[in-house]
């Protein structure tokens, strides 16, 4: 009897034990849970040297100011390894960037994660953007990015060129060919050694000019290819009749061949070999580090009539979740902090761009830059357009892209050239 109670004994120790020992392990169990921390989440991003550096600032900040989720930050300036990664079934990063023209294409593929639902859940003001800048951040009437940081034109004088020439700054189109006449500059044997509108992007140049006598370049539903526009193709004869016939294509060819190194010291802008230029923001916080010395002025862009004052194209720096991202919820959060007014603020200024925020427009945090706010005022301008962001848009820029250098460089006229772009729209992915 002594030897069965005894042994019942140790049977009931040996189940409270393993009671103890299975509670230890639960116990065990929801410690390391616990203890697991916060969800990391990667944000790959294209930047790179001092724009990364203010971006890991924005991102160590998000850190410090909550402990739910750590982000990640790296700098990968490699586009087609961005695409490659979100065009697989395991991606390696939750939040990247890119400009806002990939919208339309990668949502219309399907590796974009649609933020309309977790907008409104971190309550996303969208009516604070810029609304040229949502124009690019849409696809089929959902929101597929955010512009973190957004980017207009304007006319850039150089004011030592112009008051040598005799020249006012242009407010007219008129007047901007006299002054490019005037300022445009050749030696005894007719090559140019100053220019009066100088060309830093073709593109960017020749779609603005459109835009300023009326065009457009995606038709009135900004979902159409239209670069037969008529008013297009005045803007195009316009500059051809001012600079490639009246200087000569080639001499305009073998003057820029010479040039130096945009935005470095040598910029031809810089250095007094081009008199105007059309060009955007980030040259307002270059200058002064660059060519300090430089006697320089920015006004609006101008246009064929009054209607058409205020005239500028926008683009985007844009901010958007993978479709293949495993932590969406985590990633909104972050997006959402990031355009809130501090970080915006913070990191646009270390870039030189501008806030996509109106509401940020008029903050003082921007006033110490030189001319600056020339670009932030032409962001609300009514006459403010973006370049559609559609599932043809990337061929449709090359196809442009070719066209434009063709009429520059004289090989083709503007009605011919963009005739040939037109004849290739239905060739385009409609999405």
């Amino acid at each position: 009897m002594k030897s069965r109670n005894t042994r019942r004994r140790l049977a009931l120790r040996a189940t409270a034990l393993t009671s103890v020992v299975a509670a230890a392990i639960a116990l065990t169990g929801c410690s390391g849970a616990a203890s697991s921390g916060p969800t990391t989440i990667t944000f790959s991003y294209l930047w790179g040297g001092e724009e990364a550096k203010a971006l890991e600032k924005v991102i160590a900040d998000f850190n410090k100011s909550q402990s739910e989720i750590k982000v990640v930050g790296v700098s990968s300036p490699d586009a087609q390894k961005q695409l490659t990664s979100m065009s697989s079934s395991n991606g390696s990063f939750d939040i990247s960037d890119n400009f806002g023209n990939a919208v339309g294409s990668w949502a219309s593929k399907g590796i974009l994660a649609p933020l309309d639902d977790y907008l409104k859940t971190e309550k996303v003001d969208l009516g604070d953007f810029a609304p040229a800048s949502m124009e690019q951040m849409k696809f089929q009437g959902k929101t597929y990015a955010l512009p973190i940081a957004v980017h207009t034109q304007q006319l850039m004088y150089n004011k030592d060129l112009l008051a040598k020439a005799g020249v006012q700054p242009p407010t007219t189109m008129d007047e901007l060919a006299t002054a490019i006449q005037k300022l445009t500059v050749t030696d005894s044997s007719g090559a140019i050694t100053q220019i009066g509108l100088g060309n830093p992007s073709t593109s960017t140049l020749l779609t603005t000019l459109g835009y300023a006598f009326g065009g457009t370049w995606d038709g009135d539903d900004n979902r159409t290819p239209s670069p037969d526009d008529p008013k297009n193709i005045d803007a195009l004869n316009w500059y051809d009749s001012t600079l490639t016939d009246k200087f000569g294509a080639d001499k305009i060819v073998s003057f820029t061949s010479g040039l130096g190194q945009y935005m470095s010291a040598q910029d031809p802008f810089y250095t007094g070999k081009e008199a105007m230029v059309i060009d955007g923001e980030w040259q307002a916080v270059n200058i002064p580090k660059v060519a300090p010395s430089l006697n320089w002025g920015v006004i609006d862009i101008p246009a064929l009539d009054d209607s058409l004052a205020g005239t500028t194209q926008v683009s985007t720096s844009t901010l958007f979740i993978p479709s293949n991202s495993k932590h969406k919820a985590e990633a909104a959060k972050f997006l959402a902090y990031i355009v809130g007014d501090k970080p915006m603020t913070d990191f646009t200024l270390a870039l030189g761009n501008l806030p996509s925020k109106t509401s940020l427009l008029t903050d003082p945090a921007y006033s110490s830059i030189p001319n600056f706010d020339s670009w932030l005022k032409a962001l609300t301008s009514k006459n403010a357009h973006a370049l559609a962001s559609q599932p043809y848009s990337a061929h449709y820029a090359t196809d442009l892209g070719t066209a434009f250098d063709d009429v520059v460089r004289g090989v083709a006229k503007p009605q011919a050239a963009m005739k040939s772009v037109a004849d290739k729209v239905s060739s385009y992915d409609a999405g």
